[in-house]
């Protein structure tokens, strides 16, 4: 599992998942705690790159826009310059993405035209609750198999704040009636 950001304190990182009488571990990689030198060295790794661990994060981004533009081929390094400009959506602020970023490139973007299309269309919160639904669906089928329809519904009805909630409280559920017993309570 990759972890992008460090979680809000408090917050314990799982590297355990476990389902009545199966056990499974896997590795955790906190991008925060990477060597950027290994993601500088790969195009495709160069979004990552803003995210691992740095004692001056200004240099760090000069340094992966750098690398941005010396992508010899037009379109591959405009669709990594997309990408890098997203995930360091996640650490800087706007205008200092802007600054670093040629105008230019950003609008030549394929991927950021559409992404900034999708945004105007659909909201930013409403992309993120529509995510956030999915994988909360898709968490409680891998664990409990297909959900029934009104089950479904529901977690349809919930708001960002009642799908953040239910995300954590999914983890203590042992059982699909524990579902139901947390919709109940929560709706």
């Amino acid at each position: 599992m990759v972890v992008l950001l460090p979680p809000s304190e408090g917050t314990t990182i799982e590297s355990v998942f476990e389902v009545e009488s199966t056990r499974h571990e896997f590795q955790v990689v906190k991008m925060w705690e990477q060597d950027p030198e290994m993601f500088l060295q790969d195009p495709a790794l160069l979004p990552f790159a803003v995210l691992t661990r740095t004692q001056d994060a200004d240099q760090l981004l000069d340094r992966i826009v750098q690398e941005v533009i010396e992508i010899p081929e037009t379109e591959e390094r405009q669709e990594v310059s997309a990408y890098v400009q997203l995930m360091a959506g996640l650490k800087y602020d706007k205008d200092r993405i802007r600054r670093v970023f040629r105008e230019g490139m950003m609008r030549e973007s394929v991927i950021y035209q559409e992404i900034f299309q999708e945004g105007e269309e659909r909201g930013l919160e409403q992309g993120l609750e529509q995510g956030q639904r999915s994988l909360i669906l898709l968490q409680l089928e891998q664990r409990f198999g297909s959900l029934s329809e009104q089950e479904r519904d529901r977690i349809s009805a919930l708001n960002l704040d009642q799908l953040g909630t239910l995300a954590i409280a999914l983890l203590n559920f042992a059982t699909q009636d524990d579902l139901e017993a947390w919709l109940n309570q929560n709706q």
